[in-house]
């Protein structure tokens, strides 16, 4: 069951990836299309993705999470087998939408289906290895992207469908039936608020360093993500049966791990753009080198995650969390005080690497700590609560790239300078998810008191019973 929901999480993590190798090889198919339109070959997918998280996490709680699982998977290689033989940009626009309609679908629904199957102490184990997963696909993505595009960029996306055809055969097999949720009407208001603040807010993050941080377009788009934002707030608080149940948020830990999550990956989007950066315009790597000296990264996550729920019995899950953070702040703060015009051959193995392997213990312990939050919340709610821990993976990427743009100012080639101050960002972001995952430890700990409270107000009331 862990194999399939693997599966799908690499897949969707790899499209994200994998496709941005080939513009150039997508560009001159479709010559002469504009890199605007290009953009959205990849900002299409990444949009109505995490737009769509949120809505399809709810749908998959009252439909069935297997049921689910299995048709996104269906429709995500449908898409890709589209993708692979359209003849027209336009046309491989939609496409990508599709599939990213499809991955809103599979990456809530393939946690919510592995988590349960495991008991409460091998959960962080688990949502280790799901984790590992994404690491690899993330660092292999420019790879296969890059010898996929070599022979043709069209198989980047052809290669999905006997993935997926070999992963619907499994989850067919070994998926157990989940039971499907009370029917209730849809929460039509509620949704489209989700998806107007989720998808403009994304979008404005997205294109901000196309269009211009303070470009009228720029600023509308955030205005209507904001707005969204506070009328979808008041609305769920006040509907009968809400998009998203105001409950999730009183769920031990799961805001800490929301809010953690998102400052995590704000500094992942810049602390990956600006490492990507550093080797290939001031140390002046070739692609493919800047690829091999990024690769201890994701290596470590995948040596560490694998061994978290060991870690995790040691030093609990709020020690874990704060490790993992602390271990990212150490990496942002390295790059920051060593990093330097002259990082080329032995300089890489004491001015980078060090700053690497840390940041690979910080993804590796943090994450899964975060991400099993969802396992806390009712089983009719577990995809919605991976949905909106997924929204703060995107968002949070998503935010962090645009603000190490802004950072600097726009260039195509930045400075070193301008590299540094988005280190800065990074190491701020990673200080706020130690503060989340501290509250994680205070969410936890109050939800244990109240348990124990009520344990003792329950035998209280039966020695009463039994004296009277």
């Amino acid at each position: 069951m862990l194999a399939v929901a693997s599966a799908a999480q690499f897949l969707a993590v790899l499209d994200l990836i994998a496709v941005t190798i080939a513009f150039p090889a997508i560009g001159e198919d479709f010559a002469p299309a504009p890199a605007s339109a290009l953009s959205w070959v990849l900002n299409g997918y990444t949009v109505v993705l995490a737009a769509l998280l949120i809505p399809a996490g709810r749908l998959a709680d009252e439909a069935g999470r297997r049921r689910c699982f299995l048709a996104g998977m269906a429709l995500f290689g449908l898409a890709s087998a589209v993708c692979g033989l359209v003849p027209t940009l336009p046309l491989l626009i939609a496409a990508r939408v599709v599939q990213g309609a499809a991955a809103a679908v599979l990456i809530p629904t393939s946690l919510s289906l592995a988590l349960p199957a495991f008991p409460a102490r091998e959960r962080a184990t688990a949502v280790g290895v799901w984790t590992a997963v994404s690491a690899v696909a993330a660092s292999s993505g420019p790879v296969i992207g890059g010898l996929l595009a070599a022979s043709d960029w069209r198989l980047i996306f052809l290669i999905n469908v006997p993935v997926v055809l070999l992963a619907v055969g499994a989850g067919v097999r070994l998926l157990p039936r989940s039971v499907r949720g009370p029917r209730q009407a849809l929460d039509l208001p509620g949704t489209v608020l989700v998806l107007v603040c989720v998808g403009a807010l994304v979008t404005a993050f997205a294109q901000a360093p196309e269009w211009g941080y303070t470009a009228p377009g720029t600023l509308a788009v955030l205005a209507a993500g904001a707005l969204a934002g506070v009328l979808g707030v008041r609305h769920v608080r006040r509907a009968a049966r809400p998009v998203v149940d105001p409950a999730l948020f009183r769920a031990p830990g799961f805001t800490a791990a929301a809010s953690g999550l998102l400052g995590y990956f704000v500094a992942y989007g810049v602390m990956m753009l600006a490492a990507s950066l550093l080797f290939t315009d001031v140390w002046h790597y070739s692609v493919r080198t800047a690829g091999l000296a990024l690769a201890p990264w994701p290596l470590t996550v995948l040596v560490v995650s694998a061994v978290s729920g060991r870690i995790v019995a040691v030093l609990g899950g709020r020690g874990t969390a704060v490790a993992g953070a602390l271990c990212f702040v150490t990496a942002a703060l390295w790059w920051l005080a060593l990093a330097g015009d002259g990082g080329a051959g032995a300089g890489y193995a004491v001015r980078f690497l060090p700053g690497l392997i840390f940041a690979g213990f910080g993804a590796g312990l943090y994450q899964p700590v975060m991400f099993a939050a969802a396992g806390a919340l009712p089983a009719s709610r577990l995809s919605l609560g991976s949905g909106v821990l997924m929204v703060s993976r995107q968002a949070g990427t998503a935010l962090g790239v645009a603000v190490l743009v802004a950072v600097m100012g726009g260039q195509q080639h930045p400075g070193l300078g301008a590299l540094r101050g988005g280190w800065v960002i990074a190491a701020v972001a990673s200080m706020g998810a130690v503060a989340a995952a501290l509250a994680l430890g205070r969410d936890s700990g109050r939800a244990a008191a109240g348990g124990r409270r009520a344990a003792r107000g329950a035998q209280q009331a039966v020695h009463e019973d039994g004296a009277a």
